[in-house]
């Protein structure tokens, strides 16, 4: 991946040059991160009329919920932590 484009990212990912598509997905892993009761049938449906289907939308959410448990089980721990 282009350095510029991971700068950008970690910078703001919502002014980073990323399609739509993309930017709907981190949206939605936005809002999975901060408040999973949040996500509602409109977010799901938002993310298929965006061209993801059934599969993808269960990856992103396993992915995105698999890195906010074990980041939080890291942070629990003191991993990283002098």
């Amino acid at each position: 991946m282009d350095k510029g484009l991971v700068e950008a990212l970690e910078k703001d990912y919502t002014t980073a040059p990323i399609s739509a598509q993309d930017r709907l997905m981190l949206d939605f892993v936005v809002k999975l991160t901060k408040d999973a009761t949040k996500v509602w049938k409109d977010d799901i449906e938002g993310l298929r009329a965006a061209g993801f289907d059934d599969r993808g939308i269960l990856q992103i959410t396993l992915i995105a919920s698999w890195f906010n448990y074990i980041n939080r089980v890291a942070d629990a721990l003191g991993v990283g932590r002098e």
